[in-house]
Formats: structure tokens, sequence, C-alpha cells
């Protein structure tokens, strides 16, 4: 785990190890939110990359005799 430090212009420099494993680039869009009393922010990208996220994924399941 890397500790940052908070600048006194409130920036922050993510660690090179984070940026690798996140695949951040420079110039990247980004949301920050505030959750359960940490920052968090979250990469936006765009819809086309999720593309085949999901493939192979089961879709079968047990349904309810009334809603088949």
């Amino acid at each position: 785990m890397s500790t940052v430090i908070v600048s006194p212009t409130f920036e922050v420099i993510i660690p090179p190890e984070v940026r690798a494993a996140l695949q951040l680039q420079a110039g990247e869009t980004m949301r920050v939110m505030s959750y359960a009393g940490r920052v968090e922010f979250i990469p936006v990208r765009p819809i086309e990359s999720m593309r085949g996220y999901l493939r192979g994924i089961d879709t079968t399941i047990d349904r309810d005799e009334d809603r088949r």
C-alpha cells in the first residue's frame, strides 16, 4: 500500500504501481467521490471497452413457473 500527500492545492500524485495496475494514462478522466469516509477515484472508461466483459457468463437461471 502506498501513501500520498495532499498538496496545498489539494492535488495528489497516483503512485506508479497503482497507475500501472489500473492502466491509467495521463489526461484520463476520473470520477471522484466520497464513500464510507474515504475518497475514491474511478476511471471513466468508454462503453466500447466493456465489449466482451461478460463473455462466457452462465445465463441459465431457474425461474418461477409464472415467470416463463
